[in-house]
């Protein structure tokens, strides 16, 4: 479960939470709309590309301190998505998100 801590909202319930390469890879590809997590072994900057995922996504971007550091809302189909901020987690949001979550708000994770 992610919780947005600054806004007292839930915002995932259940995720899949990929923490080797061959998993981030692999993503959400060719899944049903579900949430995902990545957790990288420090901040970096994150490079996504949305092939074989049939609906948009949310992606949130989120530093060491579990602060909200970048946010891509609408994430399409077939294209590829570069983060201007470092980031040590990844939210990918296929689920409905209703933007549960802005730049500058913490979250944790349970």
């Amino acid at each position: 479960m992610i919780l947005n801590t600054s806004t007292k909202k839930i915002i995932s319930h259940q995720e899949i939470v990929c923490k080797t390469f061959l998993s981030q890879s692999s993503g959400l590809i060719f899944r049903k709309k579900q949430n995902l997590l990545m957790v990288f072994p420090k901040e970096q900057r994150i490079s996504l590309h949305n092939f074989f995922v049939f609906y948009p996504i949310d992606i949130l971007i989120v530093g060491a301190d579990m602060r909200i550091k970048e946010v891509k809302r609408n994430f399409k189909p077939f294209t590829f998505w570069n983060s201007k901020e470092k980031g040590k987690y990844v939210v990918e949001l296929g689920l409905e998100s209703k933007h549960l979550s802005n730049i500058g708000d913490f979250l944790e994770i349970k």
